[in-house]
C-alpha cells in the first residue's frame, strides 16, 4: 500500500480548524489556535466550530454544518491543512455525507486529529488514498507542550520524526514487523466494521481508547477478531488506555485476546489520550520492533 503524502507545512500556510465531532469549549480552542499562530500559520476557524446541536447536545452542531465546514476547508485551494479541534462523538455520522469526488478533485491536504476522528482517518484513507496524521486535538487537554512539539515537528520537519517511542513502552509479543500503519481508536474501529476497508496486508495496527471498562475493551476486540479484522496484520502497537481501569487489568485483557495472534506487539507506545502524546502518521510504511519498543517510519509522513 502506497498512499499519497501531502506537502509539509511552512510558515505562512493557511490551516483550517474544524469540529467534526463533539462540542468545542471556547477557551481551549483559543489556546490551541494561538499555538498554531505561534508556529507562523494563518488560522481559519470554521463557521460552526463553536456550535452545539440544539437537540443532540453531544454533537458540535448539525451534521450538515459540520460537514459543510470540513468540505469547504478541504476544497479551498488556499488551505494547506485541515485540523480537528476535538474528538468526542460525531465524525462517523459525517462519512457518508461528504462529497468525496469533490475532495479528491481538490487534491491532497494534511489532516490531523485523533480519538473519534479515527472514523475520518479511515474514510480519507479509503476514499482519497492519503496519508493522514493521528495527532493530539488542538482544543484538548492532551495538547500540552510536549505533544505540541511532536505535532509541529511532524508537520514542518517530518524527517525529524521517523523513530517513535514512548517513555513507558514495553514488549508484549517479541519480534519485528514491517508494513503500513493504520488504526487508531478501538471504539471507532470496532464501530466501523463492515462499513470501512479492513487493514491492508502486513499492516501495523495502532489501538488505543479512553474511559472504556475492561469488559468493553474485551467486547470491542472480540468483535474485530470475529470479523477477521486482524487477518493479514503483521504487528500491533498499543497506546494509552486512560480511564479504562487498572493498567494491569487492561494489559491482561489485551494480552489474552491479542497474544495468541503471535505477532510483534508493544504496550504503551505513547499515543492516544495521554500527556506528551505522540503524533503518528497513518498510511505510511514503518517497522515495528517490539523488542526495542520502536516504530520507525521508512519515509517522512509529508513531502
Amino acid at each position: 500500500m502506497t498512499r499519497t503524502r501531502p506537502a509539509r507545512l511552512k510558515p505562512g500556510d493557511t490551516v483550517a480548524v474544524v469540529a467534526p465531532a463533539g462540542p468545542v469549549p471556547a477557551e481551549p480552542l483559543d489556546a490551541g489556535v494561538a499555538v498554531l499562530r505561534d508556529w507562523g500559520l494563518r488560522v481559519e476557524v470554521g463557521k460552526h466550530v463553536l456550535d452545539r446541536h440544539p437537540d443532540v447536545p453531544y454533537l458540535a452542531g448539525h451534521d450538515a454544518h459540520r460537514v459543510g465546514d470540513l468540505q469547504r476547508a478541504w476544497c479551498d485551494p488556499d488551505v494547506a491543512a485541515v485540523i480537528c479541534a476535538r474528538g468526542g462523538y460525531g465524525a462517523m455520522r459525517m462519512v457518508d455525507l461528504l462529497d468525496w469526488d469533490a475532495m479528491a478533485e481538490a487534491g491532497p491536504k494534511v489532516f490531523t486529529g485523533s480519538s473519534d476522528i479515527t472514523a475520518l482517518h479511515q474514510a480519507i484513507g479509503d476514499h482519497l488514498d492519503l496519508v493522514t496524521v493521528f495527532s493530539p486535538i488542538v482544543a484538548g487537554e492532551s495538547f500540552d507542550p510536549t505533544a505540541q512539539k511532536y505535532l509541529r515537528a511532524t508537520l514542518f520537519e517530518p524527517e525529524s520524526m521517523l523513530s517513535l517511542t514512548g517513555p513507558t513502552v514495553a514488549t508484549m509479543n517479541h519480534g519485528t514487523a514491517t508494513g503500513p500503519v493504520v488504526g487508531g481508536n478501538l471504539s471507532l474501529l470496532s464501530s466501523c466494521v463492515g462499513s470501512s476497508a479492513r487493514p491492508p496486508d502486513d499492516a501495523i495496527v495502532l489501538l488505543e481508547d479512553v474511559n472504556e471498562e475492561p469488559y468493553k475493551v474485551d467486547r470491542m476486540l472480540t468483535q474485530l477478531l470475529r470479523a477477521g479484522w486482524f487477518t493479514g496484520v503483521s504487528g500491533i502497537a498499543l497506546g494509552s488506555w486512560t480511564g479504562c481501569g487498572e493498567p494491569a487489568e487492561v494489559y491482561a485483557v489485551l494480552a489474552d485476546l491479542l497474544g495468541g495472534l503471535g505477532m510483534p506487539t508493544v504496550w504503551d507506545l505513547g499515543f492516544g489520550h495521554v500527556p506528551a502524546q505522540l503524533t503518528i502518521p497513518l498510511g505510511v510504511e514503518a517497522t515495528l520492533n517490539a523488542d526495542a519498543g520502536t516504530l520507525t517510519l521508512t519515509e517522512p509522513a509529508l513531502v
